[in-house]
């Protein structure tokens, strides 16, 4: 509980520093180099490439878990400070929420100052739309978006399942993660390859993503948005997503917050059909993504509440406490 509380509070205070070295890029040179050898080792027909990406999708977030206790229990062995130091590390690094808030503020403030060419190419970073055609409102709205569909498996989803195993299963997680925002594509490349991370992270994101939901309306109030909306639009909307998971947050932000999200986008120059959420009650603006951003932040401490109570009683339940 004690690394959970302390990776959060590091995570919110440095985010993200480039010079320091994060799993998540050792995880993707990981998944780089595992998919040319495995994509070698077994034949080029769709079954091949299904039971080659199902090797990666069982192998990647099971070797992470085990080495992360593994090296937990080392650091136990010499020295508990140390183990819970390394163990604040992990949560820490399992954690996106200063970056999230940073990357799409400042889209906002590029806005703000008139420079719509700047704010393309900062809502580009943290998209995977084509944005260069996007007017001031579409900018806005894919920076909202984006904070409303990552409050979920960048914050919430971590703080889940570090509540149930600590930093060593949030990394897990982000494992699982890290292979669907890689090779979790209905492409020609990765639609045999990547079928079963992408399965494997709906699987794991079906409770977080519920939950988030629910706790970005239950903050409504604090915030003073509105959580009737909220909850009103999330049990109708969310299902119009095609992810199982995504719709959640993005239905909850759009009654939350007023706004309409979502709808048609381009993707590598091809206009994609979607289906838009919420209700269309007034203009979005610049402000929305602070907003969005303080939902997600609310929404985040609420589930660290929730999630050292869960640790509490895990300990509790096992004799620790």
């Amino acid at each position: 509980m004690l690394a959970m509380l302390l990776g959060f509070l590091l995570d919110l205070l440095l985010g993200d520093p480039r010079w320091l070295p994060h799993p998540v890029v050792g995880m993707g040179r990981t998944i780089s180099a595992a998919e040319k050898r495995l994509r070698a080792s077994f034949p080029d027909t769709a079954e091949g490439r299904r039971r080659a990406g199902a090797v990666l999708a069982f192998a990647l977030p099971v070797s992470t878990l085990v080495l992360a206790d593994v090296v937990l229990w080392l650091a136990g062995l010499a020295w508990l400070p140390l183990q819970t130091a390394l163990e604040t590390i992990m949560c820490y690094q399992a954690l996106a929420t200063r970056e999230l808030w940073r990357q799409t503020v400042v889209v906002g403030r590029r806005l703000d100052e008139g420079d719509l060419s700047d704010a393309r190419k900062a809502v580009s970073m943290v998209v995977g739309r084509d944005t260069a055609s996007l007017d001031a409102a579409g900018v806005t709205r894919a920076a909202v978006e984006t904070v409303a569909e990552n409050a979920s498996d960048g914050v919430i989803a971590p703080l889940f399942f570090m509540a149930l195993g600590g930093g060593p299963l949030a990394l897990a997680y982000k494992a699982v993660n890290t292979m669907d925002s890689m090779i979790g594509y209905k492409n020609e490349r990765y639609l045999d390859f990547g079928r079963v991370a992408a399965r494997l992270d709906d699987v794991c994101n079906w409770v977080p993503s519920r939950l988030a939901a629910l706790l970005m309306v239950a903050v409504c109030p604090a915030l003073g948005f509105d959580a009737a909306g909220a909850w009103r639009i999330w049990r109708r909307d969310w299902s119009l997503s095609t992810s199982p998971n995504s719709g959640q947050t993005e239905a909850a932000c759009a009654g939350a917050l007023g706004l309409r999200l979502l709808g048609d986008a381009y993707y590598f120059g091809k206009l994609v059909h979607k289906p838009a959420m919420g209700d269309d009650t007034r203009q979005i603006e610049t402000e929305d993504i602070r907003r969005a951003n303080r939902l997600m932040v609310a929404a985040s401490v609420a589930m660290l509440v929730l999630g050292c109570a869960l640790r509490a009683a895990i300990c509790a339940g096992s004799g620790v406490i």
